[in-house]
């Protein structure tokens, strides 16, 4: 198998990295604006046909291609999850369920 990667066949190129996750997780922050809200796993958080791990699969696939067309970079896949995180952490689309199914939290 070919290394085919950018970030390993060039490594030092730092600002071009940056760059193309920066690009990444705008682009993911913009797929999720198609979307209405997304519940973050449900009951099974292995159950990948759940919207939240469908979602995940075809943007991963999607980003991919897109980095390769528009920069003309082939991003790591552990880029990819991180960009992809990184902008779940930051979207307001998500909705997380209470771990006790309480919609109310206490403060005690």
């Amino acid at each position: 198998m070919a290394i085919r990667y950018t970030l390993w066949l060039d490594p030092d190129n730092v600002a071009q990295h940056r760059a193309v996750e920066a690009d990444l997780e705008h682009y993911f922050m913009e797929r999720f604006a198609d979307y209405p809200h997304i519940r973050l796993f449900g009951a099974d958080p292995y159950d990948y046909d759940a919207p939240f791990n469908r979602l995940y699969d075809v943007l991963m696939a999607r980003a991919a291609e897109y980095c390769e067309r528009t920069w003309c970079y082939v991003a790591s896949p552990e880029q990819l999850n991180r960009c992809f995180f990184r902008a779940v952490g930051r979207s307001n689309k998500f909705v997380r369920d209470q771990p006790n199914g309480d919609t109310h939290q206490s403060g005690s």
